[in-house]
């Protein structure tokens, strides 16, 4: 009943006569759906640790960002936050009840066409929203080449832990390195998409929640549930139905990307059960590996490579691949309880935050040949850290892009040279900032030429830029340009945001081109 306790903080008014079951992962929430004295349901979220109150936090600046316009053309509702109450340093989310049952996998797989033509056109109608409801949010937006090396990073990061077997390793840095599978159109992607998501009522989807990973990225990651339903004719239609109410081009290697984020997504959980120190997460990501590891040898794996790698036979078409399906780590655990905090939540301030960073340092046994590490494990079949990688180049040919006519390995006669054109443009610059007895910065180097010959004629380049005295045949205009009069004298033009003073102040004070002749601009 304590949920029930943070429900009657939150929204006022509200009186629970009742408290149900949420389906929810236990160990990051505590989920539980209250009943108040009307009839209605509300459903209440509490974080389990910090890493869970975040997400909570980012699910609510995304449905903020659900306006009621794009919330009347979306197929499905979203839900929207009633209130909130803090709780220590977290904060305990209230939801307004959303209509639906989520079903499991295997239930999903024999339901009716209209019920999984209905789910790819749910997915279909997220991929299609648009950016403006990431960019609202304050969430990432990945491209293909960056989600690719994003992906790259969290490998060498997850194999420096040394329990993810070689064979996966080599596997997965196969399909990562291959740019072809990634060149895809980056889309609005739910980042956390699975059965659980999906809340069905009679033939349709009627509700999508867990919005807590929004962000633009691979449209495949959410496709990666359904390598867990162990049933090609089920996938292959909502994968039809998707691509008939997708807007733009197929993604043809969506699928393979999808099997490979499902795969990856063990050692994901691996790296965040040691971040957290939570064996029993280690634990399941450990035997999960296993298993997938086993099934790759005994089966050869669901497709992810476009090319087999070096000693393989080429990968059997998805249609008639003979694998078992990928389990989805943390599966076991969505079924929350009602209101105490789960053991397996103990101790778990602090789980793994995957970034773009590069992995830790290698170890002593590790070398700068990324390949020799994974080819050679130890006696135990693990492998030692890896070495992090170097960043690619930009261009799609992943070469070095030249500098000097040479490559920037080699020896370059670095800084760059610029052009006259954009030597002249870097002389009109300001290249000192204001101060107090000198605010005033040159423009050009003309004007830098005329201030230094009549305030700085012992100056170092006041030989020969300063004007000669006028000759009795030369016109007495000349003698002295008008740039260079006095401060508040006639014939002085001031720019906008210029002070006066720009050698000598009234005092006398010597110049700042005197106290420090380093920022004397160029042909001065």
């Amino acid at each position: 009943m304590e949920l029930a306790a943070l429900a009657t903080a939150a929204v006022p008014g509200l009186s629970p006569t009742g408290v149900a079951v949420a389906a929810d992962d236990a160990r990051d929430f505590t989920s539980a759906v209250v009943i108040d004295s009307e009839g209605h349901r509300w459903r209440i979220r509490s974080p389990q640790h910090q890493e869970a109150a975040m997400r909570l936090e980012t699910e609510l600046q995304v449905l903020r960002g659900f306006s009621t316009g794009i919330r009347a053309e979306l197929p499905f509702r979203v839900p929207s936050v009633a209130g909130a109450v803090r709780r220590g340093e977290m904060r305990t989310f209230v939801y307004n009840h959303l209509p639906g049952t989520s079903l499991e996998l295997s239930e999903l797989t024999t339901q009716s066409e209209a019920v999984i033509d209905d789910i790819g056109r749910t997915i279909a109608a997220i991929h299609d929203l648009d950016d403006a409801v990431v960019d609202n949010a304050d969430l990432p937006r990945y491209s293909a080449e960056r989600y690719r090396q994003r992906r790259l990073n969290e490998l060498d990061q997850a194999a420096t832990t040394g329990e993810i077997p070689a064979l996966l390793l080599r596997r997965w840095e196969h399909a990562m390195e291959d740019r072809e599978l990634w060149r895809f159109s980056p889309a609005v992607t739910h980042g956390d998409l699975h059965e659980d998501s999906l809340l069905i009522e009679g033939e349709r989807v009627v509700a999508v929640t867990g919005w807590t990973d929004l962000h633009s990225g691979d449209p495949a990651d959410d496709f990666a549930w359904l390598t867990a339903a162990g049933d090609a004719e089920f996938t292959e239609k909502v994968l039809a139905a998707y691509h008939r109410h997708r807007t733009g081009q197929a993604d043809e290697h969506l699928m393979r990307r999808a099997a490979l984020t499902a795969e990856f997504a063990l050692a994901q959980w691996l790296v965040r059960g040691h971040a957290s120190e939570n064996p029993e997460m280690v634990t399941e990501a450990k035997v999960l590996l296993e298993q997938l590891k086993v099934d790759i040898e005994t089966y050869g794996g669901q497709p992810i490579s476009l090319t087999p790698m070096e000693g393989e036979e080429p990968a059997a078409p998805a249609e008639v691949q003979d694998s078992r399906p990928v389990a989805r780590a943390g599966a076991a655990a969505t079924v929350a309880d009602t209101g105490e905090w789960a053991e397996s939540g103990e101790d778990d301030d602090e789980p793994a935050v995957i970034t773009d960073s590069p992995a830790p340092g290698a170890g002593p046994t590790a070398t700068a040949d990324h390949e020799e590490v994974v080819d050679d494990p130890d006696a135990t079949g693990k492998v030692p850290a890896f070495h992090p990688r170097p960043q690619p180049a930009d261009d799609a040919t992943g070469a070095i892009p030249m500098v000097n006519g040479t490559t920037a390995d080699e020896d370059s006669d670095l800084p760059i040279h610029p052009d006259e054109t954009s030597e002249r443009r870097a002389k009109q610059k300001n290249f000192f900032p204001t101060s107090a007895s000198s605010a005033a910065s040159v423009d050009s180097a003309a004007s830098a030429q005329s201030v230094a010959s009549a305030h700085s004629a012992d100056s170092a380049g006041s030989a020969d830029s300063a004007p000669s005295a006028p000759s009795a045949d030369s016109p007495a205009s000349s003698a002295e340009p008008a740039s260079s009069a006095g401060p508040g004298t006639t014939g002085e033009t001031e720019r906008p945001g210029q002070t006066q003073g720009t050698q000598q102040d009234e005092n006398g004070d010597e110049s700042i081109y005197q106290r420090h002749p380093g920022l004397r601009p160029p042909s001065s």
